[in-house]
């Protein structure tokens, strides 16, 4: 297994993603194509004792930012390390793709020079997210802050067959959400896409309420980019507001202390639950080859990760199994 890495997306990069590198290669013994300024790389992993083993390099001189324009990955940053890991990609010269850098380039690179699977709308972004329960699959979660209702049901059509051919539950249940459970709740996309759910073959399970979904009510949430990125953003931070105030309580005095002390185990597997590291990024589904997105700040921990998601979803056959299926289905674009 073969994945390339933009060395120079996110915010760590490159020291983060060269550690996250290294790792992979040791632990689950991938082939490591990295992507960006060779000098640079390693002069970096020279000065820091990160071994290069396993990884080749190709130079690519120029860097896209979170500031720039996305689309200028197609012209003005076409030099990117970013648009050269997705010509590596498209011409075969990997099996996946991570990146941490900007989101918006990564879509219009993903989707200009990777392509899209044929009869896919729009690619969408679709993370793991922590629940009471198992984790759940929101899918859009930033990729396109407009949608048809056609879009929602190919998303969800699409993140059915991720978890059902990457995570093994075929018995995932759908759910859209929504600011009510009731049939009329929402807007017309919302109605709108109620009704074709409903009458398609997914297991559908209704309308469902943000204040539910951490619940696990649902084990793939379905929505467009905008209220997606929205939900998981306020999970994201809740998440961390309450894991930094309870740490201040088990600080606060020395019986609290002792209490931190008894409850460690237990504190430490929801520290594990909650921490995004453990998945590392969100797959970019509809695309013709595997895109993961890793996020901005990654640590190695979180990328070394990212890179094992990315060969998972690489092996899993999804792509081939969306492909079927989108040609087969109603809501195939044109």
């Amino acid at each position: 297994m073969r994945i390339i890495v933009d060395a120079f997306g996110g915010d760590n990069a490159p020291l983060e993603i060269l550690r996250g590198a290294a790792m992979a290669v040791e632990k689950y013994k991938v082939d490591i194509l990295l992507v960006g300024r060779e000098e640079e790389i390693r002069r970096v992993a020279k000065e820091n004792d990160i071994s290069l083993t396993g990884m080749e390099i190709v130079d690519a001189p120029d860097v896209i930012g979170m500031e720039d324009e996305p689309r200028s990955i197609l012209k003005a940053h076409k030099n990117c390390s970013m648009a050269e890991g997705f010509r590596r990609l498209a011409a075969g010269e990997g099996d996946a793709i991570v990146s941490a850098g900007s989101t918006g380039a990564l879509i219009m690179g993903a989707t200009f020079i990777v392509k899209r699977i044929k009869g896919v709308s729009r690619p969408a972004l679709a993370p793991l997210v922590p629940s009471d329960k198992e984790p759940f699959l929101l899918i859009d979660s930033g990729a396109n802050a407009d949608c048809r209702p056609e879009m929602l049901v190919q998303f969800a059509r699409m993140g059915h067959l991720y978890m059902t051919r990457v995570l093994g539950r075929t018995d995932a249940k759908v759910g859209l959400l929504n600011i009510g459970t009731e049939p009329s709740k929402g807007g017309p996309l919302q109605q709108e896409t109620y009704q074709l759910l409903k009458d398609s073959d997914l297991p559908f399970i209704g309308n469902v309420e943000a204040r539910d979904v951490p619940a696990g009510v649902a084990d793939i949430v379905v929505a467009d980019g905008f209220t997606g990125n929205v939900l998981l953003k306020t999970i994201e931070g809740t998440a961390s507001m309450l894991m930094h105030n309870i740490k201040d309580i088990f600080k606060s005095n020395l019986l609290t202390k002792i209490a931190a002390a008894i409850v460690l185990p237990k504190m430490k597997g929801l520290k594990k639950k909650m921490d995004v590291s453990e998945v590392g990024g969100a797959p970019l589904i509809g695309v013709a080859k595997p895109v993961i997105k890793a996020h901005g700040n990654s640590d190695a921990k979180a990328f070394c990760s990212a890179i094992y998601q990315a060969t998972v979803f690489a092996s899993a056959g999804v792509i081939e199994a969306i492909t079927e299926a989108v040609a087969k289905s109603p809501d195939a674009a044109e």
